[in-house]
């Protein structure tokens, strides 16, 4: 093939017509593109989902395959057989009730290079290798598998489906017996690149229309107990009580104090509770809730953590009660690579596009290839921050300058 001298641009009516037919799979009995998808991994929607996909691939010239995790895989040869591959996708697999953008805008637009790359005649030095990661919403199942971090025992786990990932993973062409040969070797790929909707407003409000992914935050999760005495209502007099929801309650009001009086990026939240014996007539004995804290700096949350154990002790002796917290996950940050960043920033001023860098507050597999090699992520805008919702949207030419941005940094970084 010839190189062709033009500037590529991907066909944004091609892009678009890829995400709306792909959106059929899991959508509403009588519904339409935005009333979102329930694509969860191993389900019938999933498995139809997947046919499709594999059949585009078919259709641009590519041979998809299964490994044993249920990734799939294709490849496009380059000129020169001894360099590594530039390694790119996402996942299409949704949360339940979710959107037609999170996941799909970074695979669909992944087929659309390659298909524009096909039709502008355009070789390039490394292969191409094309990634549909499997259970992305499960805790990233295949790309985890993918650096040897999913093990025997994980198999049983039981996924949204209602399939164990065993049966799951067989049901969408892998081998969970095989497991293991779905890892990935040492230094695998030249480099992994994913787009991706933002899934926050931070682009949205700003009106940039491309994000330069820093990092993907490390995350602290805490469970929290906190004892008191269950008594009766109506004849505990209120300086006798040891009321543990409301020792929950100052805990849960010192996380939001303590994460937002500095500046910063930080987050802080409390999203499950539960309260025994939880009846209206009893006050509250034991109150059960979780913290998690994010940010691009393990340190920092860290550093929030114990201010948070510090509160607690005086909160647990202003209200008489035990609180006991205790961290039960620490998942490291995924720094992109600087080089990658800059290669990013480079393709979007030559396609005349603004660009921020930022952080991705939420998971995703690139934050595993982050460690096997170079890895870079793009952000396009979601509208109204909104996402894992039928009401996620990204304007479709978002989409198609995101899938140019992805486009012109594979080229370059060919090069480098």
């Amino acid at each position: 093939m010839q190189v062709a001298s033009a500037q590529p641009r991907v066909n944004p009516g091609r892009l678009r017509q890829a995400l709306e037919q792909l959106s059929v799979y899991g959508r509403p009995t009588g519904g339409t593109f935005a009333d979102g998808v329930s694509r969860v991994a191993y389900s019938d929607a999933d498995l139809a989902g997947r046919n499709y996909a594999m059949q585009r691939l078919r259709d641009a010239d590519l041979q998809p395959r299964i490994d044993a995790a249920g990734n799939i895989l294709a490849v496009r040869p380059g000129k020169d057989p001894s360099l590594k591959p530039i390694l790119f996708g996402s996942h299409i697999d949704s949360v339940p009730a979710g959107g037609n953008f999170d996941g799909d805008l970074g695979s669909m637009a992944a087929l659309e290079i390659m298909l524009t790359l096909r039709q502008n005649a355009i070789s390039t030095r490394h292969p191409l290798q094309l990634v549909f990661w499997s259970n992305e919403e499960g805790g990233l199942v295949g790309s985890r598998a993918a650096v040897g971090e999913l093990s025997p025992g994980d198999l049983s786990r039981v996924a949204v489906s209602g399939f164990t990932l065993a049966q799951g993973i067989a049901r969408i062409g892998g081998d969970p017996a095989r497991i293991a040969e779905a890892r990935l070797g040492p230094s695998p790929f030249h480099c992994y690149l994913e787009l991706h909707i933002e899934q926050g407003g931070t682009l949205a409000k700003a009106g940039i229309p491309i994000g330069v992914v820093e990092g993907i935050v490390s995350i602290d999760e805490y469970n929290v107990e906190i004892r008191g005495f269950a008594n009766h209502a109506g004849t505990t007099p209120m300086p006798e009580r040891r009321n543990a929801l409301l020792a929950a309650a100052r805990l849960i009001d010192a996380v939001q104090e303590v994460v937002t009086r500095q500046p910063g990026r930080q987050v802080g939240t409390v999203g499950r509770l539960q309260v025994f014996p939880n009846a209206p007539n009893v006050v509250p004995g034991l109150v059960k809730h979780t913290i998690e804290l994010r940010d691009l700096s393990p340190d920092r949350i860290a550093a929030l953590g114990q201010e948070i154990r510090r509160r607690s002790d005086s909160i647990a002796r202003a209200t008489n009660t035990e609180i006991v917290i205790t961290q039960v996950e620490h998942d490291p940050p995924a720094v992109a690579t600087p080089a990658i960043q800059s290669a990013i920033e480079k393709a979007a001023a030559n396609l005349g596009l603004r660009t921020m860098r930022l952080p991705s507050g939420a998971g995703h597999d690139a934050q595993m290839m982050a460690r096997l090699g170079s890895m870079g992520m793009i952000f396009v805008p979601s509208v109204g921050g909104i996402s894992h919702s039928p009401r996620e949207f990204t304007a479709w030419q978002d989409c198609a300058q995101g899938a140019d941005v992805l486009l012109h940094t594979i080229l370059a970084l060919d090069q480098s």
